[in-house]
């Protein structure tokens, strides 16, 4: 692993532009949930030994090149007591109380953006009991830093197995089960269809990003500034066994079940809140890894520039879902086997790549700003986020002390409704972050919750594997 003495300097990538300019400014919350009080006595050590020398980014700050302005990475001193937190809150409250402080506190970190002139992270200590956890930290990482794949993997390189550390952490396999064609078939029977979906696709990511709006919905305001807006941030954990479940039954993919499951709570949601959303315009913005890869890899074959499809950065694409209306939907699976068809296709759809050329050109006439803002319009037109990683299998512990809970939320988009899911320890914690005074977390969550059931539920009624 190469380290760059202080001073020096690198590209900062396009995107990295895109994500922390005037237009966007987006970050990544993780959120460790621990079994037992925190002891942060190691805290500072464990920031300068394990975690700085990951990546020279987490030693960087973005500057400006005096010549033609192009942005890069410079190496600077890093004091680390201006990127630690720990709050003070009322001593000897109850765990319900500090939920409350707990929630006041990760929505205003949330909208705090980072100062330009100190690398572009920081991690909080809350030392408090709340219902989920006895203590919590909370690293926050500038998304110009990398993609929640790389900063992912930066952060399961700092924790290890609670119960033997020596062993590395395992994850479930990303393999598809199904049969598979090689790649010159594939090529031949898709070709026309994938050429199609393709000219498709990218003509709608053009329209949705600079003319045609969502509908105004009770998870979609149009207005504008909802970025610098305070969010509310809650979850829900399902079981992954009973998502597997679902899976076998329905003969799809994890994904698949997911996106049914939070496409048939939104609209639960939305037609509780005004009857008439059941049949208004409401699409999904899906993200994808896009590295041919399988799993994680160790942070040094992945900041190492001959591993291409492993390099660290922002590697992900947007494919545009349209959530079925729940009038043109009579059984709850469907919406399952939707969204199988729908991202199966946009799958096989190389618009993700003509983007990114789109975005090339625009940024070479417009400059970086203009590249930002388009973005900015794909997600602003757009009602919602969905992004969903994998986690560890059993349980991880930091500097040995045990990890209970762990999630993370996307902060920053001009949206009103966020949604992740992560997957750690057999279970699947899905978290929302909706603005707050506009969108009922309470009620979204129950409306997710009966939507899983109902899934749940109606998956115990077919027969394995039916097809769609």
């Amino acid at each position: 692993m190469e380290f760059r003495e202080e001073g020096e300097v690198e590209p900062v990538s396009p995107t990295g532009q895109y994500f922390n300019s005037s237009i966007l400014s987006v970050a990544i919350l993780a959120v460790l949930e621990f079994e037992l009080p925190i002891n942060d006595s190691q805290a500072l050590s464990l920031l300068q030994d394990v975690f700085l020398p990951i990546n020279p980014r987490f030693s960087s700050i973005m500057v400006s090149d005096n010549v033609d302005q192009k942005k890069q990475w410079k190496r600077v001193e890093v004091k680390l007591e201006d990127h630690v937190h720990v709050p003070i809150f009322p001593s000897k409250m109850s765990p319900e109380s500090y939920d409350e402080y707990f929630d006041d506190y990760i929505s205003n970190i949330a909208a705090e953006k980072f100062p330009q002139n100190r690398p572009l992270w920081e991690i909080h200590i809350l030392k408090y009991p709340t219902s989920h956890a006895a203590g919590t930290l909370i690293f926050k990482l500038h998304h110009a830093l990398g993609d929640g794949y790389s900063l992912m993997g930066a952060l399961l390189s700092c924790l290890q197995s609670a119960q033997n550390p020596s062993v590395p952490l395992t994850f479930p396999s990303l393999k598809s089960s199904g049969p598979q064609t090689t790649h010159k078939t594939k090529i031949v029977s898709q070709f026309f269809s994938s050429v199609f979906q393709t000219v498709s696709d990218f003509s709608w990511s053009i329209l949705k990003s600079n003319f045609v709006e969502d509908d105004r919905t009770p998870i979609r305001s149009g207005e504008d500034g909802v970025e610098f807006r305070p969010i509310t941030l809650s979850t829900l954990t399902f079981s992954i066994d009973e998502i597997k479940l679902i899976k076998n039954k329905l003969g799809v993919t994890t994904n698949d079940v997911i996106s049914g499951i939070i496409f048939l709570g939104t609209r639960i949601y939305m037609q509780e809140v005004t009857q008439k959303s059941s049949n208004e315009r409401c699409t999904a913005l899906v993200l994808l890894n896009t590295r041919n890869i399988e799993g994680y890899m160790p942070i040094k074959e992945m900041i190492e520039p001959n591993h291409d499809e492993m390099s660290w950065g922002n590697q992900f694409g947007f494919l545009h879902v349209s959530v079925p209306k729940s009038t043109e939907i009579s059984n709850p699976l469907d919406f399952v086997w939707e969204a199988q068809k729908i991202i199966k296709k946009k799958r096989s759809s190389a618009a993700g790549y003509l983007t990114s050329w789109l975005l090339d050109v625009l940024k070479k006439f417009r400059g970086p700003e203009g590249a930002a803002r388009y973005i900015h319009g794909t997600l602003k037109n757009s009602s919602m986020t969905i992004s969903n990683m994998i986690g560890p299998v059993e349980q991880m512990a930091l500097a040995n002390q045990p990890i209970c809970g762990f999630y993370y939320m996307v902060v920053g988009p001009p949206q009103c409704l966020t949604i992740t899911a992560l997957s750690y320890m057999g279970k699947l914690r899905v978290a929302f972050g909706a603005e707050k005074g506009f969108i009922d977390s309470h009620k979204l969550k129950a409306s997710m919750q009966n939507a899983f059931g109902v899934i749940l539920k109606a998956s115990y009624q077919i027969p394995p594997a039916k097809a769609a």
